[in-house]
């Protein structure tokens, strides 16, 4: 069995490290014209964590990011209205990992080549259309100006946001939905908090400030690379001049700042002071897509952000194209058809994904602090009095169990919590 991999990020990749351990042949095209460790911050939760360790890259992931022990969410005033224990902490049996995009991808991309061959991936092809027949799918490519022809058995869309195949199935969609919210993000050393292993999200609806450490710094433990993000609704109704999906135009400070100064009072960062810290910072406008009715067709299918992009709360879009990718190879290994293993497959990850696309636009997990933001927009002396442990558990352990991370057993209660 071939099968053809359109993208190489890190749902591509992953796909690519199971169905070859599932000893299926693959061959990955890639529109850039090289595979680059670009982003920032991610988190990679325990359950994706536990089949990058079948992989074989527990260590790896060790060496390039952050154990994350703790989770807070606080309001602006920087009031913990929830805080939890995480990975290994929480009583998971692997790790929760805060980590750099681009670390991530290249330590994925390293095992792609050291095991499949350094031709596996063709650079500067991208994947424009495709057509099956009863025993093949025929993906045409464009190279280099050149129209060229690849055959395999079935053909896996992991190319993103604004995915060729997917727009060849729903030729109709058009493009993604922003929701009038804008992200800034940016990573830089800064001095290390607590124990160095602790995330922070503080602030409800007009604005939200995301702190936490992705990396060691080998030349001074007493520091880390430091993720920051803003999410926040700007007064216009257009996003400026953006293309929706487009992940790296650089921000600009004048745009930012006004979200984060004199609003939040955080006593472990001054937000304003870490951005300008940066240097260059990126800006997103937030947006993704309508769940589909079906993702698989015949010889053909979908995964990761081509599949079900969603809002980036929860820490989960990553981790989900994981989860994509070793449900797909599972499939493939135990049934003799394509077609049955790609319809099981998305009978199994399709539904899942939807209902946590819809619960990332209501604010996932976060939506703990807009729920005590709302009832004391200007800070409580009890949180107890706000919201109850219990509401603002259902809200947290919901999400978790929705989107497949919750510990059998976890811990995490603590000052701040009940």
């Amino acid at each position: 069995m071939k099968a053809l991999i359109a993208g190489a990020g890190i749902g591509g990749l992953t796909t690519a490290l199971f169905l070859h351990r599932a000893g299926i042949e693959v061959e990955i095209f890639e529109r850039t014209d090289a595979v680059r460790e670009l982003g920032v911050g991610i988190n990679m939760l325990p359950h994706a964590v536990g089949l990058l360790t079948k992989l074989g890259l527990l260590d790896a992931l060790d060496a390039a990011g952050i154990r994350t022990r703790e989770l807070i969410y606080a309001n602006r005033f920087g009031q913990i209205v929830w805080r939890e224990l995480r990975g290994i902490d929480a009583g998971h049996a692997v790790p929760q990992f805060s980590i750099h995009r681009g670390r991530l991808l290249g330590l994925i991309h390293r095992a792609v080549i050291d095991r499949l061959g350094q031709n596996v991936i063709r650079t500067g092809c991208s994947v424009m259309g495709f057509e099956q027949d009863g025993s093949k799918v025929t993906a045409f490519l464009s190279e280099a100006g050149r129209t060229l022809q690849a055959r395999g058995d079935l053909l896996i869309g992991a190319d993103g946001i604004h995915s060729k195949v997917r727009a060849k199935l729903y030729p109709d969609e058009g493009s993604p939905i922003w929701n009038g919210v804008m992200l800034w993000r940016g990573a830089t050393r800064w001095p290390q908090w607590q124990d160095g292993r602790t995330m922070a999200i503080a602030g409800g609806n007009h604005a939200k400030f995301v702190f936490y450490p992705i990396g060691n710094d080998p030349d001074d433990p007493a520091m880390r690379l430091t993720n920051w993000a803003v999410m926040a609704r700007p007064r216009e109704t257009a996003p400026r001049n953006l293309t929706l999906g487009d992940w790296s135009r650089p921000g600009e400070l004048e745009q930012v700042l006004p979200f984060v100064r004199d609003r939040f009072h955080l006593d472990y960062v001054n937000p304003t002071e870490i951005i300008r810290a940066t240097g260059v910072f990126h800006e997103y406008s937030n947006c993704d897509r309508e769940p589909l009715p079906r993702w698989s067709f015949g010889r053909v299918t979908l995964l990761g952000d081509a599949a079900h992009p969603m809002y980036p709360v929860g820490s989960n879009g990553a981790s989900q194209a994981i989860l994509d990718a070793h449900c797909l190879a599972e499939y493939l290994r135990t049934h003799g058809s394509v077609e049955v293993a790609l319809g099981a497959y998305d009978a199994e990850r399709r539904p899942a994904m939807a209902q946590i696309v819809h619960a990332n636009r209501k604010g996932g997990p976060e939506g703990v602090i807009d729920l005590v933001e709302a009832r004391a927009p200007d800070g409580f002396d009890d949180v107890e009095a706000v919201a109850s442990y219990v509401e603002r558990e259902r809200v947290v352990r919901g999400y978790a169990s929705l989107a497949g991370f919750a510990a059998d057993n976890p811990k995490g209660a603590g000052v701040g919590v009940r």
